[in-house]
């Protein structure tokens, strides 16, 4: 293995500063999950490696009226799957972020490192899309904040610019009436990646027409992408079976699967169709009450 150097600094200003100091060609290692893989296995080794795993305040997990739901971009994903605030009121994440390989590799990975990190498949992407979460991204001239519907450029591709990091992410409070739900289709139950994936998020009005409507399809593209033929099916209207049914067919259109080897594009295209229909179904069963 080529030897890289290594970077532990002990707050973000100091973090950023050595991006800065350091330039391209390095990574920033928060969990280490995915990228120690790529080192080893890949063969993908950086000039340098940044270790957040000094930087104490990028660990917390919060909520603040008005603001939301906050995770500090080394929160680990038993962090978010095991916080009172995030089980009671962001259940969808709970569902995603419980998905992500081993119980071993939730103590380690992030849910910062999972969006990083760019796959198509990633777990927490589409629910967070969904969500209609914010990214704080941090240089050394200081915050910007970017919609993470924006965030995803290709595979293993984000908007990060030089020098940047992801600080945190800021999920808005739930609406009134609203619910949602996230499945995949993997082969195996359990330490395998999604074939495709759907996170359905939906706010009812008063009257139990849908108000809102959020479906992100994972898997299914270079990037999450969002079904807007699926959610101009169901706005203004009762979701009634018939209803999510019509959302679910218009959804495979909003899908740019690819064949490979772990499932073809009519596979991933049926997938499609069977899981929105069963998010939005959960979806609007726990946005009823």
């Amino acid at each position: 293995m080529r030897a890289f150097a290594y970077h532990a600094p002990a707050s973000l200003a100091e973090a950023v500063a050595i991006l800065r100091r350091e330039g391209p060609g390095g990574r920033v290692l928060a969990g280490g999950t995915d990228l120690l893989v790529q080192i080893k296995e890949r063969g993908a080794v950086p000039r340098y490696v940044l270790s957040l795993r000094a930087v104490a305040d990028l660990s917390h997990v919060s909520f603040k009226a008005g603001r939301g739901l906050v995770i500090g971009s080394r929160a680990s994903l038993t962090d978010v799957i095991t916080n009172p605030i995030v089980v009671e009121r962001y259940p969808i994440l709970v569902e995603s972020a419980g998905l992500v390989g081993s119980h071993q590799i939730q103590n380690l990975g992030t849910v910062g490192g999972n969006l990083c990190n760019a796959a198509p498949s990633a777990d927490t992407a589409p629910p967070l899309i969904a969500l209609g979460a914010i990214l704080h991204l941090h240089s050394d001239q200081g915050e910007r904040e970017l919609p993470i519907s924006d965030f995803f450029v290709g595979p293993g591709r984000t908007a990060l610019g030089e020098g940047e990091l992801l600080s945190e992410i800021s999920v808005p409070e739930p609406h009134p009436r609203s619910g949602g739900a996230y499945e995949r289709y993997t082969p195996r139950q359990e330490m395998d990646i999604a074939v495709a994936s759907v996170a359905s998020c939906v706010t009812l009005a008063a009257d139990g027409s849908v108000a809102g409507v959020r479906i992100i399809l994972g898997a299914v593209g270079p990037t999450p992408l969002q079904a807007h033929a699926a959610e101009a099916v169901l706005i203004g209207k009762r979701p009634t079976a018939d209803v999510i049914e019509a959302a679910a067919i218009a959804a495979v259109s909003d899908s740019r699967p690819i064949s490979d080897q772990r499932g073809s594009e009519t596979y991933r295209k049926h997938l499609i169709n069977v899981l929105a229909r069963r998010t939005l179904t959960r979806a609007v069963a726990s946005a009823q009450g």
